[in-house]
């Protein structure tokens, strides 16, 4: 089975202030968030991998930094949020579930093995982390059933929070983009997904990742943390 992943790396990135795009930020080993990204998709699923990235700032750097992807241009990457990238992520994509991460993500590679049942079982689902609920982060609630019902920052009595690595399934993506192209240009793709949920039955189930690292970069001091956890989980292995 193809397993169509998409890195979402058009933005500029600028509470990280550095002069290339976020996604290409070195870590402490020496590879790049998006280089640690694309090792772990490759790890995971090898030649069923269907790589796409979407890019906008200072694109050229990451078509040089990762040829052998393919690639979706934002052109109003200085104009437009996550929710207009995924937009024209899933429009390019083929038949079939898409997973896709945001760009400035350093996670455990044990993650993808943990998701995988549920990629090819086709069943879209939220990264979560249950462990740690900011006020700052993307959280959310479920239903009845324990699907997700709200997904957003504002999210009161949250259960966890998303940490930025999503799945959707076949049956949820024309779901998916037709609220993709309703949100505002300024929205977030989570925006997209709840509309999808409360108006198109849409149904997303949390999937709690709390035993793997994983860590948004939007400053100094996340990369700092990023580092040591990376470093932290090698030693464990080694």
């Amino acid at each position: 089975m193809t397993v169509q992943a998409v890195i979402l790396a058009a933005g500029m990135g600028t509470r990280l202030a550095r002069p290339h795009p976020k996604s290409l930020t070195q870590l402490d080993d020496g590879r790049t968030i998006m280089g640690q990204q694309v090792e772990n998709l490759r790890a995971a699923f090898g030649d069923e991998l269907r790589l796409t990235i979407v890019v906008g700032y200072k694109l050229e750097q990451i078509m040089e930094h990762m040829p052998e992807a393919s690639f979706v241009y934002n052109e109003a990457f200085d104009q437009t949020n996550t929710s207009k990238s995924l937009l024209k992520a899933l429009k390019n994509s083929f038949d079939g579930g898409v997973l896709w991460m945001n760009g400035d993500v350093v996670f455990d590679p044990g993650m993808l093995e943990y998701l995988r049942d549920a990629i090819y079982e086709d069943r879209s689902f939220i990264a979560v982390d249950t462990s740690s609920v900011s006020d700052e982060e993307v959280k959310y609630t479920v239903d009845e059933k324990g699907y997700i019902n709200q997904l957003s920052k504002q999210v009161q009595q949250a259960l966890g929070e998303a940490i930025g690595i999503n799945y959707v399934s076949s049956r949820d993506k024309v779901l998916l983009t037709e609220q993709l192209v309703r949100v505002a240009d300024q929205d977030y793709f989570e925006r997209g997904i709840e509309l999808a949920i409360a108006e198109g039955g849409a149904k997303y189930i949390p999937m709690d990742i709390g035993q793997f690292y994983a860590v948004e970069i939007d400053f100094a001091e996340d990369l700092i943390r990023a580092n040591q956890q990376m470093m932290d989980a090698q030693t464990v292995i080694a």
